[in-house]
This record gives structure tokens, sequence and C-alpha cells, in this order.
């Protein structure tokens, strides 16, 4: 099998390596060339006319978060007015990654030694997944994953001091596309998109 070739756009290393488990999970041999992440949606907004330009030579996958916006066709609307090119694969996560990496509900809880039900079924709609998660970290049982995903008290920081890399740790170790695609609509139509694409290069 030749390996396909794709460059990433993200807003963070989180998605980052999200995008990395699932270009492995689908088991195509993708070759990951350049991920650009340089300064969240802001950049990603600015630049994705030249990703999508740029999509001709090497294909592209870019994702974004949802956040506060409507939904994610409007959003895509807004952020580009041009066709997209079939090679750039942009995706929009609801409403951010952290509600696709909480989907996998058996896995993230024996991360976090909770109990599955704790975990919400439906984590597309949670209004803040990173904070749901945080909410869940402080009734941890392992006091290291409370003390690196939690903030401080009284510290300014929405995050704790080891968040990404915690998270980054269970994504690559325990993380299961498939599985957490069950609980996720947007990623499982994302996993879908991508175990779908076929490089096109003869349209300019």
């Amino acid at each position: 099998m030749i390996p396909i070739p794709i460059n990433l756009a993200v807003e963070d290393q989180l998605s980052e390596a999200v995008l990395r488990k699932m270009l492995q999970d689908t088991r195509r041999g993708f070759s990951i060339g350049t991920c650009y992440c340089r300064g969240g949606f802001g950049y990603l907004k600015k630049n994705i006319k030249h990703f999508n330009n740029a999509a001709k030579g090497t294909p592209f996958l870019v994702l974004t978060d949802l956040d506060q916006a409507e939904c994610a066709p409007a959003m895509i609307k807004v952020w580009i007015s041009c066709s997209l090119h079939s090679n750039l694969i942009f995706r929009v996560a609801v409403r951010e990654v952290e509600a696709w990496v909480m989907a996998h509900r058996k896995a993230f809880a024996d991360f976090l030694s909770i109990q599955e039900k704790m975990i919400s079924c439906h984590p597309d709609d949670l209004n803040d997944p990173k904070q749901e998660i945080i909410k869940l970290a402080k009734k941890s049982r392992k006091r290291e994953l409370r003390e690196a995903i939690v903030p401080a008290q009284g510290s300014t920081s929405s995050i704790g001091p080891d968040y990404n890399g915690k998270m980054i740790d269970f994504i690559r170790k325990r993380w299961v596309v498939s599985e957490a695609a069950k609980c996720s609509p947007s990623l499982k139509k994302t996993f879908v998109a991508i175990k779908k694409f076929q490089p096109n290069y003869k349209t300019n």
C-alpha cells in the first residue's frame, strides 16, 4: 500500500494528538508531513484559504473547535467563501476536541479512576467539554492526575500544569477512535470522512 501524504493544521497539541491517532486507527498508511499549530483558531481561520490552495499539491486535514458557533456548516461558510478543494478535509469538533476524547467513556473513566456513569453519554452536547474534564478530574482517586489536570487553587490558568501531557498520553495509549465515535456524532462523521478520503491531483 502506497502511503497517502497529508499535512495537518490544528489549534493545539491536543488536537494534533487526536488527528495523529485517528489517522493511525484508519490503518490506511497515511504519511504525515508538516503539522501547522501556531496560535489557535485565529491562525487557522486566517490561513484556511492558503491551506485550501496548498491542498492541490498535498492533502490537508484541518481541525478546529466549534466552541460557541451555531453549527459546523455555518462556521465553515464564514471561514471560507470559495469551494473547498477535494484534497482539503476541513472538520469541526463539537464543541471542543475534549468532547471526542472523553467520548471513549470506559477508557476515560479507567484513566481518571472514576465511575463510567459520571461521564456524559452525549459529550457533543456539553457547552464546555474542557471544564467538564477538569470537574471530572477533581473526583479522581489518583492524586497525580488531579494535580496535573486541575488548576491549583489561586491559579489564573484554566487548566492544570500538565493537562496537555496527561491528556495526550491517554490519547496515545488508551483512546480508541471507533469506541469514542459511538458517543460522538461529530467524531464519527470525521472518522468516516478520513477513512473514505482519496486524494485527487487532477483538479486545480
